[in-house]
């Protein structure tokens, strides 16, 4: 599996409308081959910053994805909304648990 977090800071007058800007980026990329997971949220901490989860198959199709036309197309759209270039973590994972990941161990 491929996991992919990127946060986006968005400008004020932006943030209320960022879903709505986002919106066919998400739906298209949800239909990809390979998508397994693909959600948005709004960080606790600052409510102008939102925090994409991605996971893929695999380096194929995290690949397909970031190298897709709807993929530009989204950058495009969301670059007047954002503060800065988003912060990229990605990672990945083999495995298919919580533990191997390495990131929350419940005992």
């Amino acid at each position: 599996m491929y996991f992919i977090v990127v946060k986006f800071q968005t400008k004020p007058e932006y943030t209320e409308q960022f879903m709505d800007l986002v919106g066919p980026f998400t739906a298209a990329t949800r239909s990809e081959p390979g998508n397994l997971w693909f959600d948005w949220s709004r960080s606790v901490e600052d409510p102008r910053e939102f925090v994409l989860i991605e996971a893929f198959l695999d380096d194929d199709a995290a690949g397909a994805h970031v190298n897709s036309d709807h993929f530009k197309a989204g950058l495009e759209s969301m670059r007047p909304a954002l503060v800065s270039t988003p912060k990229i973590v990605s990672r990945k994972v083999d495995g298919d648990s919580w533990g191997e990941m390495g990131e929350l161990q419940i005992g």
